[in-house]
């Protein structure tokens, strides 16, 4: 046990990789579990259900100078967060060429992105509390289990864009204050791995729950 807790703290390598970027991919992994599940029993729920499923193009949409236009919110989401992995990407790069300026800006630019992301949720449920009358336990415009099904999976979702929002914005600040300099910038790959699972998560949940 000794030997495992030294090994831990002097952050060695297993398999060719550091500590850190093993357990990440270990709890990327388990992620993927939760999310494959909710996402089958949403599949089972739209599957099974008698009553009507509510239009998704007509739930989400936006009435904008008297025009209706549907899942125009949701694709602006998604182009937010497809948009938030090109800078994490760039943040990445640079951070292993060294540039520590560049490589804080990106991610507080990717970490901007993920916040505004997550305003645009905000807004998304509060439309559909207060405007459609849409609960987790009841849904006036159709199958009950909609809501709960809906808040439950995109609230989780939202969850850990939060949460990557709060690590960036803490791992971004390290790096400007130069606490990698000598450690060397594997965190910053680190937490690009799980800014891009986000972001791919929600392309699944796009496609399944929105588009469907």
């Amino acid at each position: 046990m000794h030997s495992v807790v030294t090994d831990w703290a002097a952050d060695k390598e297993v398999f060719n990789m550091p500590w850190g970027k093993l357990m990440m991919w270990i709890f990327l992994l388990s992620d993927t579990f939760i999310f494959s599940i909710f996402l089958t029993s949403y599949m089972n729920v739209r599957m099974t259900t008698t009553a009507s499923w509510p239009s998704s193009s007509e739930v989400f949409a936006l009435t904008i100078a008297g025009h209706h236009i549907p899942l125009l919110l949701i694709a602006i989401m998604t182009f937010i967060l497809i948009t938030s992995s090109g800078t994490m990407a760039m943040a990445v790069n640079f951070a292993y060429r060294g540039d520590k300026s560049k490589t804080f800006w990106l991610m507080l630019a990717t970490a901007l992105l993920g916040a505004s992301f997550v305003g645009m949720q905000a807004f998304e449920w509060t439309k559909l509390i207060v405007d459609e009358g849409i609960r987790p336990w009841g849904n006036p415009m159709g199958a009950p289990q909609f809501g709960s099904i809906f808040f439950m999976i995109t609230g989780f979702h939202g969850l850990h864009v939060s949460c990557g929002v709060i690590y960036l914005a803490i791992i971004a600040n390290k790096v400007r204050k130069g606490d990698y300099d000598k450690k060397g910038f594997h965190i910053v790959e680190i937490t690009g791995l799980y800014w891009h699972f986000v972001d791919l998560v929600w392309v699944f949940i796009f496609a399944f729950f929105y588009l469907w």
